[in-house]
């Protein structure tokens, strides 16, 4: 079987709260524990989701993001993340036809499913609705001629009546029903401030809510069924996406001295796009996690820095208390290596969360707050730094409910263009921090500068090294 016809299915919903992820993650979980081997991917930039994803399938969680990436990466990608696969799974996002604000069907689910010529199943919830529910589907079906809606799995089906009369309502609509979950909390999943927990902190109870889920979906949901309609779609024509072609290793990384890039991670830090690491070592780096809640120095020969998103606030006292790596991580920045700082990096190079102590690396305080910061953005960088060109534009996203006082330094990491016009985020030396969280698979040169970066860096520590000889 080529890439181009991995057997796939799109899962969507009317709206959000309906059991995307529930389903979604339970059918991933089911068809691994068949034996398929099954790639895991999430429409939109969310980082939560595919962590469940990953828990479920054993391969990375992948995003798809016609925003962020572009229509035309989004196949390509897609093909990447699905490699050696028998079947791929995509969640949806929001309601199925819902996008980026005032810009038609960009980043909407429809859009994804059109772009890999994938059929949809429609996670309907029936909790409130019987015959009703035939109306609303035939609805979805009927809107846009160019996405498939072939199927639907209704949940939180209150009875056995209640199923009868809702499949009788859905034998006149023309889309059949492959499954009916019933109004069940166990194998719920904790949600906070920016939604689901994800996986990294609750990492036992998120095994076992798997799955219970991968239960509710076998005992509720025609496996046979979906498989044969994953099976039915179309060859794409697109090239797998190839990070090897994307950033060809830059100038000073050779096979005897690439550089060393440290990439946080660990409960406080669970925000990243799978790509990123993907990226930096086709630039020519090596790639190292860590964990700043528990080690307490950078790997050894670290000449370069990445700290993606997270949540740096509900962990704030013990990141405050290794002041061991705090140090390690203020010492790296002065130095001039590349360090490029996302969200809950920003604040982790900041003096403080919440009056306690951080890195220190930025002059500026953070602290929580209840107003949401959400939505997408674009960018230009306003001069040359560790991250991007001067000129370098980008489309990213914010989530947070955090504010940084001041939000921008002397020199901002990035002027907003759209939709509100104001320059956001620091840039020191090497240093590169900034709320807005950028998939790098849109723009390589972002990587590629990194890695550029910290091979200078690897050099001029080479030389200082053999001067003191």
């Amino acid at each position: 079987m080529s890439g181009g016809s991995v057997p796939r299915l799109v899962i969507a919903a009317p709206s959000s709260g309906a059991g995307k992820t529930t389903v979604a993650t339970g059918l991933m979980a089911a068809f691994t524990e068949a034996g398929l081997t099954v790639s895991p991917h999430k429409v939109g930039p969310d980082y939560i989701d595919p962590g469940y994803h990953s828990l479920a399938t054993g391969r990375p969680g992948r995003n798809l993001d016609a925003y962020l990436c572009g229509p035309d990466r989004i196949a390509p990608l897609f093909l990447h993340g699905a490699a050696g696969a028998d079947l791929a799974l995509v969640e949806g996002v929001m309601g199925l036809f819902d996008g980026a604000s005032g810009m038609g069907e960009l980043s909407s689910t429809a859009q994804v499913a059109k772009l890999l010529r994938a059929p949809v199943v429609l996670v309907v919830d029936a909790s409130s609705q019987s015959r009703s529910v035939a109306a609303l589907v035939h609805g979805f079906a009927s809107w846009d001629p160019g996405v498939r809606l072939a199927g639907v799995i209704l949940n939180k089906v209150g009875s056995d009546r209640h199923e009868e009369l809702l499949r009788e309502a859905m034998d006149s609509s023309g889309v059949p029903v492959l499954g009916a979950l019933r109004r069940d909390g166990r194998a719920g999943t904790p949600s906070r401030h920016l939604g689901l927990v994800p996986v990294a902190e609750r990492r036992a109870d998120a095994v076992e809510s798997v799955g219970e889920l991968a239960a509710r979906v076998r005992a509720g949901c025609d496996l046979d069924a979906l498989l044969a309609l994953a099976r039915s779609v179309p060859e794409l024509p697109d090239a797998p996406w190839d990070p090897a072609a994307e950033a060809a290793p830059v100038p000073g990384s050779t096979s005897a001295g690439r550089p060393l890039i440290a990439v946080a991670g660990g409960a406080a830090f669970t925000f990243s796009y799978a790509e990123h690491a993907e990226l930096l070592a086709a630039a020519g780096a090596d790639v190292a996690p860590f964990d700043p809640l528990h080690d307490e120095r950078l790997p050894p020969g670290t000449r370069g820095l990445v700290i993606g998103g997270g949540f740096p606030e509900v962990y704030a006292p013990d990141l405050s208390a290794n002041e061991p790596l705090r140090a390690a991580v203020a010492a790296l920045a002065a130095s001039g290596a590349p360090v490029s700082a996302e969200c809950a990096g920003l604040l982790y190079l900041s003096r403080s969360i919440d009056g306690k102590p951080m890195c220190g690396v930025l002059p500026a305080e953070a602290r929580m707050t209840e107003r949401l910061t959400l939505g997408y953005r674009e960018a230009v960088a306003l001069r040359d730094n560790a991250l991007a060109a001067a000129g370098t534009r980008v489309r990213g996203h914010e989530f947070h409910r955090t504010v940084l006082e001041p939000g921008a330094g002397p020199d901002p990491a990035w002027g907003l263009t759209h939709p509100e016009r104001r320059v956001e985020g620091h840039v020191s030396g090497g240093v590169h921090a900034s709320y807005l969280h950028v998939h790098w698979a849109a723009e390589p040169s972002l990587p590629r500068r990194l890695v550029a970066g910290a091979a200078r860096t690897a050099a001029e520590a080479a030389e200082a090294a053999e001067a003191a000889r």
